[in-house]
């Protein structure tokens, strides 16, 4: 080759290398700036059709925009009475004070006399001015001498919520990254790959969270921090778990050329197709939240999209250049020799291949058997929402005030339920929703703003606030709503609405359920396709959707029990088991494409036998160590404190490996060694047999 020649073919791998420096140091810090487009205003997230939506909207013909309730109460002593005028006169303060949206209540005294309480409504899109707001309300109320205060309702939830989603860019990311650079180089033994690996992570995440910054800036997308944590361990996983099997492939290559370059571009051209069909399977599946009625759904979905494909862009690009340019070196000191083709632990992937081999029938029956069993236990994952004294992994003080204030007034005070009727039912309707079991007590909004007034007649509607006997976000108090509702519905001409914080809760628990019902079929369809497109099969790619299907039940049937007996959660999140099923389907099918692509591509060579074996054996390492670390990096939500993150990461992390290390391990190479070529019916794999000895 000659000497222009062998230049011009360093023209690519350079301009490859300079772009990503490029985008990794110019878009690099938009890791760490999310946050300023970032809302944790959950009112915001709610289903865009459910009634207790069309409530917010019915409040504003009261010139009563909705507002974010922070609850104020007073311990401190037997008896409170004497400092009640002293708690309304401190709340009656804050009225126009910046942040407060209305006039504040009267406190009013407990049964018992050992509490006051006491409610300011603040505007809902204060941001980063809540904590502020809740500091002046926290004075203010600390001039009654002789007591506690305390702030309670979704305000306080809020702020706390605010406050366990502070500094998440860092600390997630760098655990996320310490977690991979640890296993990657006890994987690996070398010390430049993984800092090759990673570094290729942090500019596909830097460039998918400046896209997405912008797009959120022009309210193209919504960012929380639920979603942005998401995003920062999906980019990281993903692109590390694509970098694995790209290296992987490489390594065998060059221990076959000399040449680094036909190396590289060996490698490239037998793992592109399994690298972007698991991309695809992963986008797409998230995309497919889009058919999602509530909102927080709906944001992840192109959000998480944009991460994936950032990150399959930098593993089929930026990666392959910097190998080029290293050569053997990447891999130093445990550089490529002749003989490696199998790669670290081919010895035990060699006997769980033989095993397999032996006694197919056995491995996949007794594995069958042991996901049947856990998946039995899958309807026990109760996911009505997470109880408020469960949100936080600690302690958190809005939790503290909610017990407080529950000790000494009913349950919903302070977070009434809101109905909005027809003015000629009014009476009908305070009757009805008295009469109501779990319902305390229920008053007409009144014009002078006093209890028992002539009521507030907006448009032809009244609002009826109704405060209920149990805790506002319990499974109690969601019966109650419905049991309300259903009664409202039946009173003549009323046209009756029930919203309100509880509602709210209700309603998203039921629009996640037929979220479920929409979403799980359409995520089913798009992986059978896309393994349909690459294994030129139909059998096979059945058999992998209901071998990760069941993996997911199983995942779902061992964390009821731990969420239960080992976590101390009473409840998951609705949106639990959808973000579960997402993220462990499509990422569990990865590993079967990266095992059955290296399959297929064997046994078009040497026989179907010998083809699963060898595949299994070739990718075994490789495959167990991408989920090892996609594992880690989901196990990394949990530094944050919040009950749904928690579950995420659990669910997440323990299906992965038990993807990794029994559905793609035993389960679906036994059922595809026993059921021999037929596997791959209708195509052409399905009318050979093996032309050589299967030994591996």
């Amino acid at each position: 080759m000659s000497t222009t020649a062998r230049r011009a073919r360093w023209l690519i791998p350079l301009c490859l290398l300079l772009a990503w420096f490029g985008i990794g140091g110019m878009l690099g810090p938009y890791a760490g700036r999310l946050g300023e487009v970032a809302t944790n205003d959950q009112a915001a997230f709610l289903p865009r059709s459910a009634e207790s939506t069309e409530v917010i909207a019915a409040q504003r013909a009261f010139r009563q925009d909705e507002t974010l309730p922070a609850i104020v109460v007073w311990t401190g002593g037997t008896d409170l009475a004497d400092r009640r005028a002293a708690a309304t006169g401190a709340l009656a303060s804050l009225a126009g004070t910046p942040g407060v949206a209305g006039r504040p209540s009267p406190a009013l005294l407990s049964e018992d006399g050992r509490a006051l309480e006491g409610v300011v409504p603040l505007r809902p899109d204060l941001g980063d001015e809540l904590s502020g707001t809740l500091d002046r309300i926290r004075a203010a109320a600390g001039q009654v001498p002789g007591t506690t205060v305390q702030l309670a309702g979704p305000a306080a939830t809020q702020a706390d919520l605010a406050d366990a989603f502070a500094g998440i860019d860092g600390l997630l990311l760098g655990v996320a990254l310490a977690a991979v650079l640890i296993i990657l180089l006890l994987v690996y033994r070398s010390v430049l790959l993984p800092l090759v690996i990673i570094l290729g992570a942090v500019f596909a995440l830097g460039l998918a969270c400046a896209v997405v910054y912008v797009l959120a800036d022009h309210q193209v997308v919504r960012v929380d921090g639920q979603v942005q944590g998401i995003l920062s361990i999906l980019v990281i996983g993903a692109a590390t778990d694509y970098a694995l099997l790209l290296t992987a492939r490489c390594r065998e290559e060059l221990a076959r050329h000399h040449d680094r370059f036909t190396a590289v571009r060996a490698a490239l051209r037998q793992s592109w197709g399994a690298i972007t069909a698991s991309a695809a399977t992963v986008a797409l599946g998230l995309l497919a939240l889009l058919f999602s009625d509530l909102t927080n759904n709906r944001a992840l979905g192109p959000v998480g999209a944009i991460g994936i494909v950032c990150a399959v862009l930098s593993s089929l690009t930026f990666l392959p250049a910097v190998l080029v340019a290293l050569g053997r070196s990447a891999y130093w000191p445990a550089r490529p020799r002749a003989g490696e083709e199998q790669g670290t632990g081919a010895g035990v992937w060699r006997r769980v291949a033989a095993l397999v081999d032996r006694a197919p029938r056995k491995v996949w029956a007794v594995t069958l058997a042991g996901l049947l069993a856990c998946a039995a236990l899958a309807p026990t994952l109760t996911s009505r929402g997470v109880p408020l004294n469960e949100i936080f992994v600690d302690r958190a003080p809005s939790v503290a005030a909610q017990e407080t204030l529950a000790r000494h007034f009913p349950g919903g005070s302070g977070n009434p339920t809101v109905v909005i009727a027809d003015a000629a039912s009014v009476g009908p309707v305070l009757e009805t929703a008295r009469g109501t079991d779990g319902v305390a007590s229920a008053d007409a909004v009144a014009a002078s703003g006093r209890p028992g007034g002539e009521p507030l007649v907006a448009d032809g509607r009244v609002r009826v606030d109704a405060t209920l006997s149990d805790a506002a976000d319990s499974d109690a108090a969601k019966d109650t709503v419905a049991r309300l509702r259903t009664a409202l519905h039946a009173v003549p001409g009323a046209d009756a609405l029930v919203g309100g914080y509880t509602a709210q809760q209700y309603d998203t628990v039921r629009t996640a359920e037929r979220d479920r019902s929409v979403i799980v079929p359409v995520v089913l369809a798009v992986i059978f396709l896309i393994l349909t497109a690459l294994l030129r099969s139909l059998l096979m790619p059945a058999l992998l959707v209901a071998t990760v299907a069941l993996s997911f039940l199983a995942t779902l049937g061992v964390s009821s029990l731990v969420f239960q007996h080992v976590f101390g959660f009473h409840g998951t999140d609705a949106s639990v088991p959808l973000y579960g099923f997402v993220f462990l389907v499509a990422l569990g099918v990865d590993y079967n494409i990266f095992l059955m692509s290296r399959v297929r591509e064997e046994s078009l060579r040497h026989g179907v036998r010998r083809g699963i074996l060898v595949g299994l054996v070739s990718t075994g390492g490789v495959i167990t160590s991408a989920g090892v670390v996609l594992a880690a990096t989901f196990a990394a939500l949990g530094v944050i404190p919040l009950a749904f993150l928690a579950q995420i990461a659990f669910i997440v992390a323990f299906g992965v490996l038990l993807d990794t290390l029994v559905v793609r391990s035993l389960l679906v190479p036994a059922l595809v060694r026993d059921i021999g070529p037929a596997a791959w019916w209708p195509g052409r794999l399905s009318r050979t047999e093996a032309r050589v000895p299967a030994e591996v």
